[in-house]
């Protein structure tokens, strides 16, 4: 895979752009009748495009460590924005919804249930990386079958059951490499990828756990779907096996060159975290209830509109202000150390020569 000249890979950026905009898009549908063409479309999209998520975010992860630095990341990146939106979202969905909420924290609003996923995969990560391949697989596949025998309130407990349900996904991205993804770019990979969705679509048209959002969703128990376990088990396979093969055919469709699209990669917190409170702003609205009175124009619409949404709370503008929620700490970091360098410009000015290295040489990485 090719590589930008700012260090950054646009199939990487394409890619979690792309699939942070099918989530608000999956989302915003939710607000659709379930039925018909719709729910169908709903159900393709659920049964690859968050397994191509979480896949992703494993590639992305390989490099955590239980370091200093390292950890501080993860809880400026991750777990201070899960505290943080929690309270902004129990506030919205209590006043704006009127509705009457329990469990803060322990039990995670929608959609942030994949925080407390990827602060629980993450500290996985050395574990797991440090196993052969087949023996990671093996044993994530294992804790994901397993997850769904859970039942009662501590199957909801931080919503584990489901980053259990979908650490397959992340497991095979930590081992998968660049060479490896190159097969993805092999003559007819996109004809095949093609097939694959046909194929695909096929499928989550039929009466199958395909077919229900439940199962998609790799969070509720096997009794709650009316199976047996061993029937959940084999049926829980099948659709890891899909997700793999639906993520392998989303990626191999896109596209590896840069551009404004690539550029927006870098923003895909800012659309995950904020997106909600638009999504959740239309449900607690008149919108549903035009939606289903105008199936054909709130479809189009609502993907219209999803997609213009992801794109707008990218955009440079909105998002550098929006980091001050998303990164806190980060953007007051940033701020502190943009202060301090103007400051030392300033000195070198007033006194030529003073400060010579610090005239001539650019910023490093660690003080940008």
């Amino acid at each position: 895979m090719s590589s930008s000249r700012t260090g950054r890979d646009p199939w990487l950026d394409n890619s979690k752009m792309a699939l942070v905009t099918l989530v608000v898009v999956g989302h915003a549908w939710a607000l659709l009748p379930g039925d018909g063409i719709l729910g169908h479309l709903y159900h393709f999209l659920y049964s690859w495009h968050m397994p191509a998520f979480v896949f992703v975010t494993g590639y992305l992860s390989k490099g955590f460590e239980f370091t200093g630095d390292r950890m501080w990341n993860l809880v400026r990146t991750v777990a201070v924005p899960y505290v943080v939106f929690e309270c902004l979202m129990a506030f919205f969905r209590e006043w704006l919804g009127g509705e009457q909420l329990q469990d803060l924290f322990a039990d995670p609003h929608w959609p942030l249930w994949f925080l407390t996923a990827l602060i629980a995969w993450r500290l996985l990560t050395p574990l797991f990386r440090s196993m052969p391949f087949t023996s990671a697989i093996a044993l994530a596949v294992g804790v994901s079958v397993a997850s769904a025998v859970v039942t009662g309130d501590i199957s909801e407990y931080f919503d584990l059951t489901r980053a259990a349900g979908m650490l397959p996904f992340f497991v095979l991205g930590l081992h998968t490499t660049p060479e490896r993804l190159e097969v993805l770019r092999g003559a007819g990979m996109r004809w095949a990828a093609a097939g694959t969705f046909v194929v695909l679509w096929l499928l989550t048209g039929l009466d199958t756990a395909l077919g229900n959002a439940d199962w998609l969703y790799y969070s509720t128990p096997y009794a709650d779907l009316g199976v047996s376990d061993s029937e959940g088990v084999l049926t829980r396979l099948v659709l890891l096996t899909v997700g793999v093969v639906g993520a392998a055919a989303f990626l191999a469709l896109v596209p590896r060159v840069g551009g404004w699209f690539a550029r927006m990669g870098s923003a895909t917190l800012v659309v995950y975290l904020c997106h909600g409170f638009v999504v959740r702003g239309l449900a607690y609205s008149d919108y549903p209830d035009w939606a289903a009175d105008h199936v054909l124009a709130a479809a189009f619409a609502t993907f219209v509109g999803g997609v213009l949404l992801s794109l707008t709370l990218a955009s440079p503008p909105v998002r550098k202000r929006l980091l001050l929620l998303v990164d806190p700490f980060g953007r007051a970091e940033q701020q502190v150390t943009q202060a301090v360098e103007l400051t030392l410009e300033a000195a070198a000015v007033q006194v030529p020569g003073s400060l010579p290295a610090m005239e001539t040489q650019p910023a490093t990485a660690a003080t940008r």
